[in-house]
């Protein structure tokens, strides 16, 4: 959308934060998430030609939601035309004319109707359904509950346009195809849908907080779209304790964000940082999401677990204050709730330094045989640095080459490669 009046910057604006909203409440309507987009967007279209002559509405959000509304109901009645259903139409042209949904819709919504009763929620659920692949659900999610246009979401993760652009139409077309239903799942299979949605979006906050290739070591504003996103979600479902798991992880995450890079934009790691940069703010709201996620009882998840290791470091003062011990006991509990060789290699980290480097080496030796890290360019950075606590200066060296070999991102290159110049060339 070009940006070139104030009105089209306001339009922007409205669209980021209303289109959720409306691509959710038409969904419903029609029961299909590609052509409640459309009609949505047609409205969009709509608000750009009208708001520029006659200037922003009051309520633009609820302008744009009885627009596309209004659309849909256009949409079925021609559909009702089609069918010849006389009798249907007659009552569908009645309840257009109040501007509610159609009976048979009601009717629909009832026989369909969730325990939640939230159309954002189960666009959500929608957005990121298991038919779709990972990196599907995530463009889906972005694109309808994230508002960010294709070029956008391309540019954020360093992906042609034309294949985002795809994605989105593949994914359209796979849950029209699988007839997903616009629903929030029943009780007892929401547990593993809502894992899928966690997932994309700590996947892109993650993507946001370390990317992964290209010139930036950060993508800030892809960690904000996860944190909105998590809010979000938090909002909806307040009884889900690993929802509020994730945001607290989030939101203790991002307070760094300010301290992990420097004046040129190099990486500076945690234990070198300047916490006096941190955001307090975002500790303290981190925090209050944790103890939600606490209160609502039984164990904790995987996100709240690693909430609690990010609020051992937001509690510190000073890098030498941090409690390794207690850091390295959430890891053992994290590794028997989501095990999994990247859990191991933070657990080997968290051991060196309660335990001392040796420690923490004997385990990072141990997963140099796991298959699903031989591509990990982690893996050897850390090897390398429990080798240069060590004094093993050329084996941390060459460990050190090795992981900015493996990885995409410049910036994170630059910084390994440095890592490896100084063990070259130890301190005394």
């Amino acid at each position: 959308m070009a940006t070139t009046t104030p009105t089209h910057r306001a339009i922007e604006a409205v669209w980021r934060i209303e289109s959720a909203k409306v691509i959710a409440h038409v969904a419903r309507v029609v029961r299909d998430v590609g052509l409640a987009e459309e009609l949505a967007q047609d409205a969009l279209v709509t608000a750009l030609e009208r708001w520029t002559e006659t200037g922003v509405p009051d309520n633009p959000g609820a302008w744009l939601m009885t627009t596309a509304k209004n659309r849909a109901l256009d949409h079925l009645r021609q559909q009702a035309l089609h069918a010849r259903k006389h009798e249907q139409i007659g009552q569908d042209l009645e309840a257009m004319e109040a501007h509610v949904v159609p009976d048979f819709v009601d009717a629909l919504d009832a026989a369909r109707e969730d325990d939640i009763g939230d159309d954002l929620l189960r666009l959500v659920f929608t957005a990121c359904h298991p038919v779709l692949s990972t990196d599907a659900r995530v463009a889906m999610t972005l694109r309808l509950l994230g508002g960010l246009t294709t070029e956008e979401i391309a540019r954020a993760f360093l992906t042609p346009e034309p294949t985002i652009a795809q994605r989105i139409v593949r994914a359209k077309r796979t849950l029209g195809a699988a007839r997903v239903p616009f629903e929030v799942p029943g009780p007892q299979a929401r547990a593993p849908r809502l894992a899928s949605v966690l997932e994309v979006i700590y996947l892109i906050f993650n993507e946001g907080y370390s990317a992964t290739a290209g010139d930036d070591w950060m993508r800030p504003a892809l960690c904000e779209e996860a944190l909105r996103l998590g809010r979000t979600l938090a909002g909806l479902a307040p009884q889900e304790s690993e929802v509020h798991g994730l945001v607290a992880l989030m939101e203790i995450q991002a307070s760094r964000t300010h301290a992990r890079v420097d004046a040129q934009g190099h990486p500076v790691l945690l234990l070198e940082q300047d916490r006096s940069r941190w955001d307090h703010l975002l500790i303290r709201r981190g925090m209050a999401a944790l103890a939600r996620a606490q209160e609502l009882g039984g164990a904790l998840g995987p996100y709240a677990l690693q909430a609690a290791l990010a609020a051992c470091h937001a509690r510190a003062t000073a890098a030498a204050d941090t409690d390794w011990a207690q850091i390295a006991a959430i890891y053992d509990a994290l590794s028997e709730v989501a095990p999994s060789p990247v859990v191991e290699l933070n657990r080997a980290v968290a051991l060196g330094m309660a335990f001392g480097p040796e420690v923490g080496l004997e385990l990072v030796n141990a997963l140099l045989t796991e298959s699903s890290l031989a591509k990990y360019h982690l893996l050897p950075s850390v090897r390398g640095d429990l080798l240069y606590k060590l004094g093993r200066f050329d084996e941390a060296r060459a460990e050190f080459e090795r992981a900015a070999g493996m990885t995409r991102n410049t910036r994170e290159r630059e910084f390994l490669l440095g890592r490896a110049r100084d063990a070259g060339t130890p301190r005394p």
